[in-house]
């Protein structure tokens, strides 16, 4: 694990937290996490409803919405973990892409709650890859799987609409930032 003091950091805070990963990323970091109480926004579509029960059969809680659906409830669910202190885990890219992609959408929900973005970033040293949009990693029996915590993106309230894009940038910077240190970490090369 790479800059473990990230997550303590935010963590000693006592407040809630979004963490940032890339869909295609997302089962190279389910050993890493599980148990820890997180909640993961998934999709209400026919492929989130796979997604729902693989997360629930490795300890994680699911929040179901999009920008398309329901996004009315999904913002209150999330908000209502965020407000006791919870982490609430975003794929900006997903659920459609194009792979490593990134909408003002996390950007802005950080401004609007005030809560920070903790990006994230993983390799494995040895991993099936999916010809998919996003490149699903599916790492191999006894892999080496590195995870990188980068410094967590804070989004003022007064940020105008420019600021909210160029802070969403910066998030897709600090996310590939992290992906390229824990490639670095498993002497790997990035597969993108």
């Amino acid at each position: 694990m790479l800059h473990p003091e990230v997550l303590e950091r935010v963590r000693e805070g006592g407040r809630g937290w979004l963490m940032a990963l890339w869909h295609g990323r997302m089962l190279l970091g389910m050993a890493q996490h599980r148990g820890d109480d997180y909640h993961v926004l998934v999709s209400p579509s026919d492929d989130g409803e796979i997604a729902v029960h693989f997360l629930h059969a490795n300890g994680y809680r699911t929040l179901r919405g999009s920008t398309n659906k329901a996004p009315a409830r999904a913002m209150r669910n999330m908000l209502a973990v965020l407000r006791e202190g919870g982490a609430v885990v975003i794929t900006p890219d997903g659920p459609r892409g194009p792979r490593h992609s990134m909408n003002p959408g996390l950007a802005w929900l950080a401004r609007a709650t005030g809560y920070p973005i903790v990006p994230c970033g993983f390799a494995a040293d040895r991993a099936w890859r999916v010809h998919s949009w996003d490149g699903l990693t599916i790492p191999k029996p006894r892999a080496r799987v590195a995870v990188a915590y980068g410094e967590p993106l804070a989004v003022p309230r007064e940020t105008d609409e420019q600021g909210v894009r160029e802070a969403a940038e910066a998030l897709r910077e600090r996310m590939l930032e992290a992906e390229l240190a824990c490639c670095r970490a498993l002497d790997v090369e990035p597969d993108w």
